[in-house]
């Protein structure tokens, strides 16, 4: 029980890594504010920490909006009395097409959940590890637009998860001296739902010539990681064993991305 006294807040809870990892720290002892935007969802995690002996409070709120983030992160303080580790996981794949095809408003869209959604969250978290002097944060982002740059138009996803690698960085050395940590974790292919949100046209356009070695996994035989897999690392960066550890993407992939 590693956490044990710890709060965590993890965003994008209710299903796929945001849930595997929710569950992975309150079984370590963290009692955890389950957020997400479908209650239904997000009610599910939190009833399994509770049934498995943790605590869990369902904050329902659009990480893309400033007021919904601001009450959530209120109330979990509220709750639970303080802050620790903070999991900005919450995201989408958006809509996949040729740059002179994708619309602005997809772009945008795309852009206020990934990009301003990590924003919001750290915006409104940070002050609450500030005033514990230390803790962890660790942001969701992915292979794509920092290992490898091969999903057909992928531009504004891509550039999304470049751009939560650099805040990472640049944050690292900024909350530094608050004895805050932050870092990425960069998943490859991984079985989640996010594909229910992902909108592809013209993707011939866009795709690669390049024909990629049957199992692009090496390391699982071509299968796609599990959620508990990234959960894993989520978990090593929340606790001490990570305490030297800051402004690092950790890849989990599985190899896929030295391939492409």
């Amino acid at each position: 029980m590693e956490l044990t006294s710890q709060v965590a807040l993890v965003t994008g809870a209710g299903s796929g890594i945001g849930k595997a990892a929710a569950i992975m720290l309150a079984g370590q002892g963290a009692k955890v504010g389950v957020l997400g935007r479908t209650r239904s969802e997000i009610e599910k995690t939190a009833t399994e920490i509770v049934d498995a002996g943790g605590e869990a409070l369902v904050l329902e709120a659009d990480v893309a909006v400033e007021e919904d983030m601001r009450r959530a992160v209120d109330e979990l303080v509220s709750g639970f009395g303080r802050l620790d580790i903070v999991v900005a996981n919450a995201g989408i794949n958006g809509v996949w097409a040729p740059i002179d095809d994708l619309k602005p408003e997809e772009w945008d869209k795309t852009i206020s959940v990934n990009l301003r959604g990590t924003y919001l969250t750290l915006h409104m978290a940070v002050p609450h590890l500030k005033a514990q002097d230390g803790g962890s944060i660790i942001v969701i982002s992915s292979i794509n637009g920092n290992r490898t740059f091969t999903t057909s138009g992928a531009t504004a996803y891509s550039a999304t998860k470049a751009g939560q690698v650099a805040m990472v960085q640049q944050l690292a050395l900024e909350l530094g001296k608050h004895h805050i940590r932050v870092n990425a974790v960069c998943p490859g292919e991984i079985e989640t739902s996010i594909e229910d949100n992902t909108r592809q046209r013209h993707s011939d356009e866009t795709a690669i010539p390049v024909e990629w070695p049957q199992g692009q996994v090496p390391i699982s035989d071509g299968r796609p990681g599990k959620s508990e897999d990234v959960a894993e690392v989520v978990l090593f960066l929340a606790s001490s064993r990570s305490q030297h550890v800051t402004g690092v993407p950790i890849y989990v992939d599985g190899g896929q991305g030295l391939l492409r």
